[in-house]
């Protein structure tokens, strides 16, 4: 228990001195998101403008007005609205994955690294992260297919018990699986980006290997420092949710942009600070692991230097 506070402190005391990462990845969505909601509003702009249907969206939410405008032939296709947005957010991930090596850099550095430390280290671990990200999605695509067919043929089988909430509680219980082991992939390949990062490490193979043997008698101890962390996040989350309605009108537009915005920067922070437990694991790890030593070398004795004769002795065999 010890352990995993100590995880959960040092990744927090990480995330605490480098939280400007948290903010600027924050300020990157909140534009990215910006844009992508725009091209929605332009869209329906037209339509809102000059109907009394807008006062439900205006002042609120109401799901009938929202599907009634989807649903009208004067909208248009719902793809002109939301493929700008699906762009950007795989815009987004795409600059994520370019930023992290420089997150992962300052969280390992004591000290606040400069800019220029952080975009070198981008540059130099860009095409590093790709292949990580890849064999990433390899993994966790086999592992996640693999569980998902036993959930769906272990939910078939309740289906046909006697009892109403098994199949239920079968569906919960895979879905609680699939979360636990994805999480454990998750921690694997954070770890690996960790050594990529940290180690300057070119072959991606090594880092994953490496990875998965220094969490090999942790894995139940980073395992619980992420889950805790989930919490905190669903917590968050759910605070959030009540807070809005419960304190938020249904007409306060900038009421409901600032609560909504602040749950995004917590859950992002949150984020982050599993990242930090996965550097502050990597490097206490490191420091543990034995140093090699090198054996003493040989070291034969100098022959003597010849010694010079006497002015005046001729050398011994030599006549005059």
């Amino acid at each position: 228990m010890s352990e995993k506070a100590s995880l959960l402190s040092s990744g927090a005391a990480i995330a605490r001195r480098n939280k400007r990462y948290v903010f600027w990845f924050f300020v990157l969505n909140f534009i990215f998101a910006s844009l992508g909601a725009s091209a929605f509003r332009i869209h329906a702009a037209h339509l809102l403008d000059r109907s009394l249907n807008a006062d439900g969206l205006l002042h609120g939410f109401d799901w009938a007005v929202l599907g009634e405008l989807l649903f009208r032939p004067e909208f248009g296709p719902a793809q002109g609205a939301t493929v700008p947005g699906m762009i950007l957010a795989v815009l987004f991930f795409v600059l994520t994955l370019i930023f992290l090596p420089g997150v992962f850099l300052g969280y390992a550095s004591n000290y606040r690294i400069s800019r220029e430390d952080f975009f070198r280290s981008c540059g130099r671990n860009l095409w590093r992260f790709v292949r990580v990200a890849i064999l990433f999605a390899i993994v966790a695509g086999i592992v996640g297919g693999i569980l998902g067919g036993i959930q769906s043929a272990l939910a078939h089988a309740a289906d046909e018990s006697s009892y109403e909430k098994l199949p239920f509680y079968v569906q919960l219980l895979g879905l609680i699986v699939i979360f636990l082991a994805l999480t454990a992939i998750r921690i694997w390949f954070d770890v690996a980006e960790a050594d990529v990062v940290i180690a300057d490490q070119n072959a991606v193979r090594k880092s994953v290997g490496k990875a998965r043997r220094q969490i090999r008698g942790h894995r139940f101890r980073l395992l619980g420092a992420y889950v805790a962390i989930s919490l905190v996040a669903l917590l968050v989350l759910a605070i959030g949710i009540v807070v809005w309605n419960a304190v938020v009108p249904s007409a306060s537009l900038f009421s409901a942009f600032l609560i909504g915005q602040l749950i995004l920067l917590l859950l992002l922070a949150i984020r982050f600070w599993q990242r930090a437990v996965a550097v502050s694991f990597y490097l206490a790890r490191v420091a543990e692991a034995p140093v090699e030593t090198l054996p003493a070398p040989i070291i034969f004795p100098e022959p003597p230097a010849p010694v010079a004769p006497p002015v005046g002795v001729a050398p011994q065999g030599e006549g005059i």
